[in-house]
């Protein structure tokens, strides 16, 4: 059997030909898998008692990667959703290795029948406008740290952009004069712009001439100078959720992460009567219908709705003029 016939062998060529070569998939796809296997192998060691480059795509069944995800979510404490996302890694290398080992067929259908979990989809959690503005005021502006997550959040806020893609802002990627926006570059490689309000162009423009950087460095960097991280960001959004809890006590029971802040500036939106196509364009949705989370989350709409309705316990009245000039009037 040939090293690029044995387990160790597909799953080299899988990341580095399928992934790399032919689909040239993004960095976050990479590392997102290569998470998987890691810890997949981990697993798969201590369960068989066999260094990962000696085992045998035989020894990663259908029964074993179901124990993989099973302690995955019961031990790990993944969600069904995030267990859903090992299992698609797992079942795309498995398909590849159907093309190139045919041999391999009675394991791999195993796998690919494995079912995704199902779950709860509960409606997006967001911010109101005062818990918005009691977050945005909590960092401490006499330190440099406070000032760049002051910066951060507003920005975040104002533009909606994904935690990946406020991490890999760079100084070049801000246009600040004529026609003032942001360029990212989201899920699938799509890049888009986004404008700025006149108050954080303004305070960008200060925090960039603080943060006096070359067009390649990262706009919010860590104390180092590199990129903040996902985890990073994550962190600094939790810290500052935390001092904003004492002046806003309807925080104390929402659950705070950076993509709360896209959902926010999404209801935003949707309040102020933007069309659902204009926001699937402005945060980089592949669908205008991936939007339709939002119309579900919106009390306001539904309680506008309500008003439009008749009580069940009353019957629906016949408008009569209350004057007789009024009803001269109607009748004309």
């Amino acid at each position: 059997m040939t090293s690029s016939t044995t387990f160790a062998g597909l799953l080299e060529a899988f990341f580095t030909d399928r992934l790399m070569r032919q689909r040239h998939v993004s960095p976050h796809t990479i590392v997102s898998y290569r998470e998987t296997f890691r810890q997949l192998l981990r697993f798969a060691q201590d369960r068989l008692k066999k260094p990962p480059a000696q085992m045998g795509l035989e020894d990663l069944d259908a029964p074993l990667i179901g124990a993989f995800l099973d302690h995955a979510e019961k031990v790990r404490g993944l969600s069904a959703r995030s267990r859903n996302v090992r299992l698609a890694a797992i079942r795309s290398f498995f398909r590849y290795v159907a093309l190139e080992e045919p041999r391999r067929s009675a394991v791999v259908q195993r796998v690919l029948a494995m079912p995704n979990k199902r779950f709860e989809k509960r409606q997006v959690n967001y911010l109101t406008r005062p818990e918005a503005e009691a977050l945005l005021a909590a960092p401490d502006r006499k330190t440099w740290s406070g000032r760049r997550d002051h910066a951060l959040l507003v920005v975040a806020v104002q533009t909606g952009l994904r935690c990946s893609e406020l991490a890999g802002l760079r100084i070049e990627d801000v246009e600040l004069g004529r026609g003032p926006h942001l360029r990212c570059r989201g899920k699938g490689r799509k890049e888009r712009c986004t404008p700025l309000r006149r108050e954080t162009v303004a305070l960008l423009r200060t925090w960039l001439r603080e943060r006096h950087g070359q067009p390649s460095d990262p706009v919010f960097p860590s104390a180092r100078g590199v990129h903040l991280s996902v985890a990073g960001i994550e962190y600094a959004v939790r810290k500052h959720v935390t001092a904003a809890r004492v002046h806003c006590a309807s925080l104390r029971r929402k659950r705070v992460s950076p993509h709360c802040l896209r959902h926010t500036l999404a209801m935003d939106l949707l309040h102020s009567g933007v069309d659902r196509s204009v926001i699937a364009l402005w945060l980089g949705h592949e669908s205008p219908e991936t939007t339709q989370i939002y119309l579900e989350a919106d009390m306001a709409l539904k309680e506008k709705a309500l008003s439009r309705t008749a009580p069940f316990d009353t019957r629906p009245g016949r408008y009569r003029a209350p004057d007789r000039l009024l009803e001269f009037l109607k009748s004309l």
